[in-house]
Order: structure tokens, then C-alpha cells, then sequence
């Protein structure tokens, strides 16, 4: 554990956080992952328990696609260890062949083999599909891919405009409504600026501090715990994608705001009496919209230590420091698992491990 240090302690603390980090990911998170990895089929065997046990073979094609990306991540950022980047390019390679429908829409899960399982009900398979070409080509240059990344993306943008559109698994996405996931994915995957400003301007209401996840088709707030429903750890997500976008413009203003709200969500998500980053809420206190909302999850945690160090990286204000300690200390003393490598997935509100949600 990195321990909290003063603020002319900074550059040492910064260190050994990356010295923590490179150990964590080099000796526990990589070779446990290495070892699910298809080698026969390509792709990685992502539903597994906590002990690293594949408990189904089935391939959803969000997980395929991620794993593809960090796989050419870590080889272009991380060590440029061949291997990466051949079961990266083996794992899209999949993708291409088995996971797309006849309109050229990538299915939501196959078997391990490629069958399809589950049709095109999810467009977030088809952004993280792009999403792992683009890194993919970053780390090593594809004319042929690159272009097959533009396609993906552009029918991705017409399908979402579509009045029947509702490709939003694993989540419905109820007739008349929008969601904050949309914008938020398309601004990570598109660059184009009217996502983020969707997501500044329609879903972020800054008369409740807070992000809602649901609208209505004309942007107004619903009635019921729908229109009210928080997701803190979503929230967060969206934020660093919206300062990277705004890092590329040079708009400190952008930052400021998307650091904002950061700020907003953990101090609204924040358990104050047992700790830990709620799965959910409900913007007036009431119950939230979606079950297990009491709940602990690792994501959430994660992408709060990240828009953390990039909101301190950008602005320099205390509080980032001040949070990310918070959530450092919870999440490393009840996530952790040194003895297999990775972190646990799930914990109840107090903490504990849990195994359903």
C-alpha cells in the first residue's frame, strides 16, 4: 500500500503509484489473463470465477473487443512482448470473421467456436470493436483494418439516429427514451464534438450536481426513479472520455466542468458509513431504479482512480489528490487479490465478498 503523503511529497507519491501500478498489472492482472487467452480460436475466456476457473466458454463480443485492445495496449505502452499483439491481432481477426451479421452489425455474444448465440442487440460491441482496431493499428499500421474501423463507425453513427433504435443490451432501452450510455461510448470512439456536448449539456443537470442515466426522446427529465437514476461510477466514465476529448481542443473551461462533476459523483456516491462507491442512486434519496444499487463493484472504483489522477494532472486541485486516496485505500484493502493477481468483481454494501448480482 502507497501511503498518503503531503503535498510536496507529490512527485515521490506519483512513483511509487506507478511502481505499484507496473507491479500489479506485470506480476498479478497479465498473467492471469495470458492464461485465459483461446489459443485454438482466438479470443479470451472472459466468464470466469474470482480463482480464474472459465466456468462458460461463450465469447460476448464487448469482452473479445476489450481484450483485444489492452492486448495491443500493453504491447505499444506497457513491454512490447510479441505475443500481445499476436493473440490481439488473433482475437480481432475473430471478431471480423464470426461476430458480425449480415448488415455488417457485430452480435452480442458467440460460441467459443464463433457461432452466434445472441444477435446485434448491443451497439457498444460494435464501438469496442473499433475501439480495439484503432489501438490495435496504433501499435501496428493496417491500411486494411483502419478503413474496416471507418465503416464500423460510420454505421454506427446512422444506426443510433435511427427513430426505432434500441441496440442498447445489456440494458432495454424503452421506446420514447435516451440514454447517457450512447453519447458517452461515441464520444470515446468518435471524437466528434456533438457527443460530449450531448452528454455536458443534456445529461449532466447541473441544478442537481448530478448525471442521469435516462430522458426522454426530447432531452426532459422523466417521471419515476427512471428519470432519476444515477450510475456514479458510469458518471465518472464519461468524464475522463470528455476531458480527453476536450485535452485534444485545448479547452480548459471543458476540463474544468468535466472535473466538476467528477467531484459531484463521489461526493454523492461516496457510502459514508462503510465505504466504497454505491453501484447506484436515486437523484432525490428515494430507491434507486436499478436492483443491487447498494452494492460494491470493482468498475466503478477503477474508473474513479483514473479520472482522479487525470483530473489532478489537469488541474491541480487538492480535493483529486484528496479523493483519490479515499478510494485508493478502500478499494485496495477490499478488491485486491494478491494471491491470485487479479481483483474481486463484486462485494456488498459492507464490503464482503459476494458471488450473484
Amino acid at each position: 500500500m502507497v501511503s498518503r503523503k503531503g503535498a510536496k511529497d507529490a512527485k515521490e507519491d506519483v512513483d511509487r503509484l506507478l511502481r505499484q501500478y507496473r507491479e500489479l498489472l506485470g506480476d498479478g492482472i497479465i498473467p492471469f489473463w495470458m492464461k485465459a487467452l483461446d489459443l485454438e480460436f482466438g479470443g479470451v475466456f472472459s466468464c470466469m470465477a474470482e480463482d480464474g476457473t472459465v466456468l462458460s466458454t461463450e465469447k460476448y463480443t464487448w469482452s473479445q473487443a476489450r481484450m483485444a485492445w489492452v492486448l495491443s495496449a500493453l504491447y505499444r505502452r506497457f513491454e512490447g512482448r510479441r505475443e500481445f499483439i499476436v493473440h490481439a491481432r488473433k482475437t480481432i481477426d475473430f471478431l471480423l470473421a464470426h461476430a458480425r451479421d449480415e448488415r455488417g452489425r457485430f452480435v452480442y455474444r458467440t460460441s467459443r467456436e464463433g457461432v452466434p448465440l445472441e444477435g446485434a442487440t448491443s451497439i457498444y460491441s460494435d464501438c469496442f470493436v473499433a475501439l480495439a482496431i484503432e489501438e490495435y493499428c496504433k501499435a501496428v499500421p493496417d491500411a486494411g483494418l483502419s478503413r474496416e474501423r471507418d465503416s464500423i463507425l460510420s454505421r454506427v453513427c446512422a444506426r443510433v439516429e435511427e427513430p426505432d433504435f434500441a441496440e442498447t443490451a445489456p440494458y432495454a432501452l424503452p421506446r420514447e427514451r435516451r440514454v447517457h450510455g450512447i453519447p458517452m461510448i461515441l464520444t470515446g470512439v468518435t471524437g466528434l464534438d456533438v457527443y460530449p456536448q450531448t452528454v455536458m449539456d443534456r445529461f449532466v443537470r447541473p441544478e442537481r450536481k448530478l448525471l442521469l442515466e435516462h430522458l426522454g426522446r426530447d432531452y426532459s427529465e422523466l417521471p419515476g426513479s427512471e428519470g432519476r437514476f444515477v450510475n456514479p461510477g458510469h458518471a465518472i466514465e464519461s468524464m475522463w472520455f470528455v476531458m480527453h476529448w476536450a485535452m485534444r481542443r485545448g479547452d480548459k473551461g471543458m476540463i474544468a466542468r468535466a472535473a466538476e462533476v467528477v467531484r459531484w459523483h463521489l461526493e454523492a456516491g461516496w457510502d459514508s458509513e462503510y465505504g466504497g462507491i454505491f453501484l447506484g442512486l436515486d437523484a432525490e434519496g428515494g430507491e434507486p431504479f436499478l436492483p443491487n444499487s447498494d452494492k460494491k463493484v470493482w468498475w466503478p472504483h477503477t474508473e474513479a482512480l483514473y479520472a482522479l489522477l487525470l483530473c489532478h494532472k489537469l488541474t491541480g486541485e487538492a480535493w483529486c489528490m484528496e479523493w483519490y486516496w479515499r478510494v485508493h485505500e478502500w478499494a485496495f484493502a477490499k478488491f485486491a487479490m494478491p494471491e491470485v493477481g487479479e481483483w474481486r468483481q463484486r462485494l456488498d454494501r459492507q464490503g464482503e465478498p459476494i458471488t450473484e448480482l
